[in-house]
């Protein structure tokens, strides 16, 4: 081989090398993504409010159940003085498992059900911030309370309270089906004896008895069965009422008392441990408690469709009347478990999420 062929075949495999090394460059980051821990640690982080927001729920939905459906038992039906006195009839009548009666279809469409609420809150929130912003000029909310040493301003609660109203009113669409399935499903045992003085007499009751022994696939295909498709949708009027008013309240509520807690503290972590389970357990007791005479007037005016196919009028709402607060005390301490476990883990597995590298954006900067 002379010498001009030497040198025609380095240049070509110069440029070879090159071109190798451009279409390698043009693939590092797909083939950073190839291996499941790197793809995995990226689509978390993208993903990070929704996970974080399902495995909590998970978790505070495990703790809180059994107070659930003793509250719904004792709004649904007059019969129990105190909150021992059901929970002790409720044991004797279905065992352990009557307090998950009901439990596993709501264990996951409320899983999905609040995940989809917290995507919807977490984007509502930056559009208003950034409306809120144009419309006055100043700040946005957002970099308001950011901002070290910040308090809540008129501004940051309109924010928070208008992406509350709007993810509560969208997801009740979503979950109204459900809660009258759950609500079924809870006072099936209760609702066949009703009144009766033997659950043989009860019954006799075609519709009653039609409710017993069914999981939450049959408990929504009898609904339908009995009431047609407006069936799944029995109360639906107070219902988006209640979660529209009760969301404002639960995310503008737990944004500025966390905010003010962390301004006390003299934290400049926007999420401090302490200030995060306080602020949980105090959003859920202010919702419950601006809230709970619709929860009342919603699950009777259920119970009692659910009892008939024939048209039903709704309860009277009544604010101080003590008909409208049973079971209340139970729903306060189960709301302020239910949100110091939730936003107590939400906070830490979305900061534990965030700490991981992202191979997407360490590839790029290489």
């Amino acid at each position: 081989m002379n010498m001009a062929d030497r040198q025609d075949r380095h240049n070509g495999d110069e440029a070879i090398s090159r071109d190798a090394t451009d279409q390698a460059s043009k693939t590092k980051i797909p083939s950073a993504l190839a291996t499941n821990p790197e793809l995995t640690k990226h689509w978390a982080k993208y993903y990070r409010t929704s996970i974080a927001s399902g495995m909590s729920i998970m978790l505070s939905q495990t703790v809180s159940y059994p107070l659930d459906s003793v509250k719904t038992r004792m709004q649904a039906y007059g019969r129990h003085r105190t909150i021992i006195e059901c929970m002790k009839d409720g044991y004797k009548t279905e065992g352990i498992k009557g307090f998950y009666r009901g439990g596993l279809g709501p264990f996951f469409s409320f899983t999905f059900g609040r995940t989809l609420s917290f995507s919807v809150y977490q984007k509502a929130k930056y559009k208003y911030s950034a409306l809120i912003g144009q419309a006055t000029g100043g700040d946005e909310p957002l970099v308001i309370v950011n901002r070290p040493g910040s308090i809540p301003t008129l501004a940051t609660i309109a924010c928070f309270a208008a992406a509350g109203a709007t993810a509560g009113s969208i997801i009740s669409f979503y979950a109204a089906p459900f809660e009258i399935t759950k609500i079924a499903a809870q006072t099936s045992e209760m609702m066949a004896k009703g009144n009766k003085s033997s659950m043989s007499d009860a019954l006799k009751d075609p519709i009653k008895s039609s409710y017993q022994q069914k999981g939450t696939i049959r408990t929504a295909m009898n609904i339908f069965k009995l009431r047609g498709f407006p069936g799944l949708y029995a109360g639906f009027r107070i219902h988006i009422v209640r979660d529209t008013i009760g969301s404002a309240i639960y995310f503008s509520t737990y944004e500025s008392t966390k905010q003010m807690l962390v301004k006390l503290q003299g934290s400049n972590s926007p999420t401090s441990p302490l200030s995060v389970a306080m602020a949980g357990g105090f959003c859920g007791l202010a919702s419950v408690t601006c809230t709970y005479p619709f929860d009342s007037v919603k699950t009777e005016y259920q119970r009692k469709c659910l009892e008939r196919n024939t048209a039903v009028k709704y309860p009277k709402l009544e604010w101080f009347n003590r008909k409208s607060y049973r079971g209340f005390g139970l729903a306060m301490a189960r709301s302020c478990v239910t949100n110091i476990v939730f936003f107590s883990s939400f906070e830490l597995i979305k900061k534990k999420i965030n700490q991981l590298p992202d191979p997407m954006l360490l590839d790029s900067v290489d």
